[in-house]
């Protein structure tokens, strides 16, 4: 599935220096709160799907990136939102360094395989620090859409 079709400018967010000191909890929050209009889901359920996954193993996949995820029954269609801090936010990743891309996917479960190939989409899209740098310091949600449907190929 390409990030256009699971991404859209309005579940982009972009913390304020104000809102770096926000923890991994408020901002699995804030991820939920964005994918609950799309999914019609609750954003306290989404919540606890991506904190489920969190208690398991850390999403801090190291280099400033984070891709928190989980599968819920109640989806038929993969979701996604994005979270980008310039100053960086604690994520317990695995190199311990501020994350400042936080890339939330919730599916369905019974679409597993189709989930990891978005997982790895976004792994491999999100590959060079360069990119990512970039990225975590834009101000504009629709040009960070815009980037990461042009990276992402046709």
């Amino acid at each position: 599935m390409r990030l256009s079709e699971l991404l859209s400018p309005d579940r982009i967010s972009i913390l304020s220096s104000d809102e770096s000191s926000l923890d991994k909890h408020g901002l699995l929050g804030r991820l939920s709160t964005l994918l609950s209009p799309q999914t019609r889901i609750e954003a306290p359920l989404i919540a606890e799907t991506l904190a489920e996954r969190e208690r398991i193993q850390s999403t801090g996949i190291g280099g400033g990136v984070a891709i928190p995820h989980g599968a819920m029954s109640l989806l038929t269609n993969q979701c996604a939102a994005l979270i980008v801090s310039s100053a960086g936010v604690d994520f317990d990743a695995i190199d311990s360094a501020p994350v400042h891309l936080i890339f939330a996917v919730i599916g369905p479960k019974h679409a597993a395989g189709e989930h990891l190939k978005t997982l790895a989409r976004i792994s491999r899209v999100l590959r060079s620090r360069d990119y990512c740098v970039a990225l975590s310091q834009s101000t504009d949600a629709h040009g960070i859409y815009c980037s990461l449907v042009n990276e992402d190929g046709p």
